[in-house]
C-alpha cells in the first residue's frame, strides 16, 4: 500500500510540475495566463520590488538548501529515498506557484524593440530558450530529475542506482544547458519592463552563484576527476567560449 501510496504522490507532483512550468512560460512571456509578470495592478514601487525579491528569494533558498547533499542526507532519513526527489519538486513547483500569485507587476517600459523583424527573431529565443530547457532534461534524465523513475523503481522493487556520470548533446556545447535555457528565455523579450527587468538580473545572478558556487563544488565532490576534467573542456554557460570553472 505504501509503495502505490508513493507512486500515486510521484505522478499528482509530476503533473503538477509540468503545469508549473507550462505557466511560467505563459508567466514570463505575457502570453494566455489570467496573471503574468506585467500584468495585474502596478502598486507603489519601493514595496513592489521588494515583495518580488522575497518571493525571488523564497524560491532561490528552497531551490538551493533542498538540492544540497547535507540536507538530502538529513531529509532521507525522514521521508525516504524513494520520494525525496518529489517532495523537491513539490517544494519549488509551490514556491513558483507562490510567486506566479503574489508578483507585483511594475509596467514601466526600459526598452521595446519596435522593429516586427527583429521583436519575431526575439520572440523565437523566447521558445528557444524554453525548448532548451526541457530538452536538456531528457539528455541526462528527465524522469529521474524529476522523482518518476524513483517512484516506478520502487513499486517494482527494483533497487535504486546512481546516476552514471554523461556527457550528451547539449551538455558536450556548455555544462549547464538547462541553466543556459533559462537565461536566454528569460533575457529574449521585445518589450523589457522595471519588473520582468527585477525578475532576470536577480534570477541571473542566482543562476549564476548557485551553479558556480554550490552546484559545482557538490559535483566536483561527488564525480572527483572526470567532472574536473570536464570543466577544463566544456564552458559554464557560453557555447565555444573558452572554458573556466
Amino acid at each position: 500500500m505504501s509503495k502505490i501510496i508513493a507512486f500515486i504522490f510521484g505522478i499528482l507532483v509530476y503533473l503538477l510540475f509540468l503545469i508549473s512550468f507550462l505557466y511560467a512560460i505563459g508567466f514570463v512571456g505575457n502570453i494566455l495566463v489570467p496573471k503574468s509578470i506585467d500584468s495585474g495592478v502596478e502598486n507603489a514601487l519601493a514595496p513592489s520590488i521588494l515583495i518580488n525579491l522575497a518571493l525571488l528569494s523564497i524560491f532561490a533558498v528552497q531551490h538551493s538548501v533542498m538540492a544540497r547533499p547535507v540536507f538530502k542526507k538529513w531529509w532521507i532519513k525522514i521521508v525516504g529515498k524513494t520520494i525525496e526527489r518529489s517532495i523537491y519538486v513539490l517544494s519549488s513547483s509551490l514556491a513558483l506557484i507562490f510567486l506566479y500569485w503574489q508578483w507585483r507587476p511594475l509596467k514601466t517600459v526600459v526598452w521595446e524593440i519596435e522593429n516586427a523583424t527583429i521583436s519575431a527573431i526575439v520572440i523565437g529565443l523566447y521558445f528557444l530558450g524554453w525548448l532548451i530547457v526541457l530538452l536538456s532534461t531528457f539528455m541526462i534524465n528527465h524522469f529521474e530529475l524529476f522523482g518518476l523513475k524513483q517512484i516506478f523503481d520502487n513499486l517494482k522493487n527494483i533497487s535504486a542506482k546512481s546516476p552514471a556520470f554523461q556527457i550528451n548533446f547539449f551538455y558536450k556545447i556548455v555544462r549547464h544547458p538547462i541553466m543556459l535555457g533559462f537565461l536566454i528565455a528569460f533575457w529574449s523579450t521585445p518589450v523589457m519592463t522595471v519588473g520582468h527587468l527585477i525578475f532576470t538580473v536577480t534570477t541571473t545572478f542566482y543562476i549564476i552563484v548557485a551553479v558556480k558556487y554550490l552546484e559545482e563544488k557538490d559535483l566536483i565532490k561527488h564525480i572527483g576527476e572526470p567532472y574536473e576534467i570536464y570543466q577544463k573542456k566544456v564552458p559554464m554557460f557560453i557555447p565555444f567560449s573558452k572554458s573556466s570553472n
